[in-house]
């Protein structure tokens, strides 16, 4: 069973999903950054790119959106977007993907229109089912409850099992309302105009998460609690009485230690309970993650222990996959296994606990080399890219230079510059730790260098400069 914190600030709101004290998904979205996907624009053609059989649509937005010959309504496989779409050329376009680092959002021109059962798509003129919804009898049932309308079809969402023929006919009735609005819109909106706008996210997860998981739903904002309670009213009545107002002295995120899971979901390493340990590296292209045996020694044979380790990380990696929001391509490397059934029990079970997670995610078979590749349907940022900037002392790329890379750098540059000046010794300003470096341990490399030279160096302590950073100037006579 879950429950739902809602931590509402003037600037930002947090969303928790927490099943049996642990911290399971975490949304976030802030007021100058808010989510876009689901939006209506009024957009125009800025340029074609037949070579990547793309184009850039202006939306009124800092950066150009995306949009596909693959999202374009009624082309095929081997349309070309020159045949669709000409530069200056008027577009209705909905936005599917939130902008991802230094990308644009992704738009198509096929919009479509969410409600709690059903998914709106104009001029589809068929009915269609949730893959995640498995149970043949279930999708069968579905399909003969509605028939698509003039206007166009429908997909059942995942909470449509659970829906009555009333509650899907009431909705399947009120989408196409919806729609007709939106064109109505289109036509007096401006360039760039937002025509159609996705629910806030408060009210988005009332109406797109399983209602049936859900015991209670916290919100420490007054208002916001009778404004959801009317929403879920109308949309998911059985969810309006589990609504409540969190009025303690206590930060509602401190009830399950959700700041503290959520500085560990920050962290590169996660540790097992047998010992072993995770390793979480994203980059742009992908994310990978490293298991390790760490302390864990086991009590059987070597194969015993690599096998307990990995099938432990699964669940933990499933777990991560699912509240760090990682996306795109992920490689997981297992410990080598040599038993064949190892191999396969892994990736049984690998599969199994991902296929809890709402987010669509494909696995890949186990490779000679124990890697495992995952691709995870990404719509919206990692974790990390929220609340994370790149490190502006190492340069963005996530690692420093080592103290011995320090002192053989810094030994050229002396050796340069006493090339070229002939100053009678040199002062060297450094952070602490290259400062301690250069006179601590058994070789006193600060001696090292005055014999090379041949002249005095004199070190300063600055506190302020990184591992990084030192500065080479003369001593005065």
């Amino acid at each position: 069973m879950t429950e739902i914190l809602l931590n509402v600030t003037t600037h930002e709101v947090r969303a928790a999903f927490v099943a049996d004290s642990v911290l399971q998904e975490i949304y976030i979205e802030r007021r100058l950054r808010q989510g876009l996907v689901g939006n209506i624009y009024k957009g125009k053609v800025h340029r074609v790119l037949s070579g990547i059989q793309a184009a850039f649509v202006d939306i009124g937005l800092e950066r150009a959106a995306f949009l596909h010959v693959s999202d374009l309504q009624n082309a095929t496989s081997d349309t070309d977007i020159r045949d669709l779409l000409q530069q200056g050329q008027e577009v209705l376009v909905q936005v599917y993907k939130d902008s991802l680092g230094s990308k644009g959002v992704r738009v198509t021109t096929q919009p479509t229109i969410s409600g709690r059962y059903l998914v709106f798509v104009p001029g589809m003129q068929k009915l269609t089912v949730s893959q995640r919804i498995i149970d043949e009898s279930v999708r069968a049932r579905l399909l003969q409850m509605l028939v698509p309308s003039n206007e166009g079809g429908y997909v059942f969402r995942t909470a449509a099992a659970m829906a009555t023929q009333a509650e899907l006919l009431a909705e399947k009735d009120h989408l196409p309302t919806l729609w007709s609005d939106v064109l109505r819109r289109s036509k007096q909106a401006k360039i760039g105009e937002c025509i159609y706008t996705e629910l806030p996210i408060e009210l988005r997860l009332l109406r797109d998460k399983a209602a049936s998981s859900i015991t209670r739903v916290r919100v420490d904002q007054a208002a916001l609690v009778n404004e959801m309670r009317e929403f879920a009213k109308q949309h998911v009545p059985q969810l309006a009485d589990c609504i409540e107002y969190h009025s303690g002295d206590q930060p509602i995120f401190d009830i399950y230690s959700i700041e503290t899971q959520l500085q560990k979901a920050l962290h590169r390493k996660v540790y097992l309970k047998s010992g072993g340990h995770l390793i979480f590296d994203q980059t742009e292209a992908m994310t990978t993650i490293d298991v390790n045996t760490g302390s864990f020694l086991g009590h059987g044979s070597q194969a015993e222990t690599i096998f307990k380790t990995n099938v432990e990380a699964i669940q933990v990696i499933a777990h991560q996959v699912r509240l760090r929001n990682l996306g795109g391509i992920i490689i997981i490397d297992f410990i080598d296994m040599s038993d064949p059934k190892h191999k396969t029990e892994v990736l049984r079970l690998l599969t199994e606990a991902l296929s809890k997670d709402s987010v669509k995610t494909e696995v890949s078979e186990l490779s000679s080399l124990g890697l495992v590749q995952l691709t995870r349907k990404r719509t919206r940022e990692s974790l990390e890219r929220i609340l994370c900037v790149p490190c502006p002392v190492c340069q963005q790329r996530g690692t420093i230079k080592s103290l011995e890379t320090m002192y053989y750098e810094i030994l050229r540059e002396l050796q340069q510059t006493a090339r070229h000046f002939s100053w009678p010794g040199f002062l060297m300003v450094a952070a602490p730790p290259l400062v301690e470096y250069l006179c601590a341990g058994p070789i006193n490399r600060l001696h090292e260098i005055e014999l090379e030279l041949g002249r005095p160096v004199k070190l300063q302590v600055e506190s302020t400069y990184s591992q990084e950073d030192y500065d080479i100037l003369p001593i005065k006579e």
